[in-house]
Parts: structure tokens; sequence; C-alpha cells
């Protein structure tokens, strides 16, 4: 097959971005897709979660953007076997300052890409949680993005300048980008407004929103601390089997939806709304 690279974005924090980039990288791995994952946030986050200390690593994709390493001598194994990690490093929070006078920008990590792309089926960038340089790279490099929208108040708060920056993209730096799929996360069914907001990105976004919609599961926050993508936490729990029919969905199989299981298994996680 052909590699697909995509980046997980969304301006706004805590919506499963990095959750969804770790999770979904680890289950198409064990799908036997071989699948690189970029940690392109300053924080880390995807790079702790998935079991490598930040705090170990010498060339991070930093180095990279820098043109001081290519992604190759960046790219660490994980716990899973055809899923690799380009870590990212507290180094990169500078990075769009630096970088702003640079030739070529935009491209950088595009470049970077284009050396490796086709020794991997699936590359993910897990971008930071803002518009700047550095997702503005992501956007770049990549073919499609997977927007993942908390079901919460104000899911739809920001999403069109996300849409606008997409387009802009789009018409001036990667004119193959699109939108690969609307993801829909930290659901509570328990609550009406979960339906309501799921019924609300459905009408912003039609059939680009996943069958698949990710429950609310303390098993999932768990995982990270861990150093875990949650198929090695704890296979059995809600998290996992979504995120596991998510990459089904992602590779073109279309599991049942899980939502009316959904409330018995949440609470046997655990007896409070997380």
């Amino acid at each position: 097959m052909e590699t697909k690279t995509i980046a997980i974005c969304n301006q706004k924090g805590g919506v499963s971005k990095t959750t969804t980039a770790i999770n979904l990288s680890s289950y198409l791995a064990l799908e036997n897709r071989k699948t690189l994952l970029i940690d392109l946030d300053p924080q880390s986050n995807a790079t702790s979660g998935i079991g490598i200390d930040k705090r170990s690593v010498k060339s991070s994709i930093y180095n990279v953007l820098h043109g001081h390493a290519s992604l190759e001598n960046i790219i660490k194994p994980t716990q899973i076997d055809n899923l690799n990690i380009a870590p990212s490093s507290l180094d990169l929070t500078g990075a769009e300052v630096e970088l702003v006078n640079i030739m070529s920008r935009e491209y950088r990590l595009k470049k970077a890409i284009e050396i490796i792309k086709n020794q991997y089926d699936f590359i993910f960038i897990d971008c930071p949680p803002s518009l700047g340089l550095l997702t503005i790279n992501a956007l770049t490099a990549c073919d499609s993005v997977i927007i993942p929208i908390q079901c919460e108040y104000y899911a739809l708060e920001g999403l069109s300048q996300l849409v606008n920056t997409i387009n802009l993209v789009k018409d001036n730096l990667n004119n193959a980008l699109r939108i690969e799929g609307v993801l829909l996360a930290m659901a509570d069914y328990r609550t009406n407004l979960t339906r309501e907001v799921i019924e609300e990105v459905k009408k912003f976004f039609g059939d680009k929103v996943y069958r698949t919609v990710i429950p609310r599961s303390i098993k999932l926050t768990e995982a990270p601390g861990f150093g875990k993508p949650v198929a090695l936490y704890d296979k059995n729990s809600i998290g996992a089997e979504a995120y596991y029919n998510l990459a089904r969905e992602v590779i073109g199989e279309f599991p049942q939806p899980i939502e009316n299981k959904e409330v018995k298994t949440f609470r046997s996680e655990t007896s409070e709304p997380i």
C-alpha cells in the first residue's frame, strides 16, 4: 500500500489528540502495518506516553527541523513491533522562533519525511495545540488530517479557524491536503450533552465523522503514566476496544459501534465520572 502521512491536529488542548496519536498508531502496528509516530509537540507527551524517557533523548525532531540530524537517525523502536517513534524534546519550545528566518521553513518536516517515507505504511504526526509554524510544517508534510473533538461544551469553538488554516495550507503549500476524518472523543453517553455534540459535529462535518466514538475511560487516562499504549496497559478496556475499532476503520474496515454497551463498561471501570 502507498504510505499515508496523517497529522493529528486541533489547536485546542485536552481533546485526546496525543491519546489518539499513541493508540491509533499502536493498533495499526499491531495490525501489521509499519507505523511511525512523529512527536511534534514540545510537551513531548507522545514520547513519554509510548514509553521513552524524554529526559534521555539526545537527538529529537528539533534537530531534524534544524537540519542537524536526519529523521532516520533519531527514530527509536517502541514496545510494539512495527511501531517506531521520532521523539520530541523541550528544545522544540523555541523552534517556532528559530525557524522564522530559515529558507523554506514550512517544508522542513516534509523534506525529512520524504527520505524515509517508503519504509512505512502509516506516518502519524502529533501536532502541538496551536496553529503556529510547527503545525504548518505538519500540514505541509502530510496527506491528510485527523481532527479529534471532545464531547464537551464549546466542542466546535475554534474549529472554523482550524478548517481555514487547513484550506490556506492547501491553497498555498500542499494542494493534496484533505481532512481524513473527524474523531469524537471523551464521550459519556450518560449525558445528553454527548449526544447533542455528536449531532452538531455530524451536521458540521457530515460523512467525515468516524463511526467510532472514543468514550471516557479511566484506563486511557492511566496508561500514559505507565508509558504504555492502552493495548498493552489494559487491552480489554472500553478505551482499548474503541481505538482498535478506529484502527480498523482507518484501514477501511467498518466495525460495529460500541455505543450501546459503553455505559455498562464505563461504570465497571470507575464508579465516578472522570
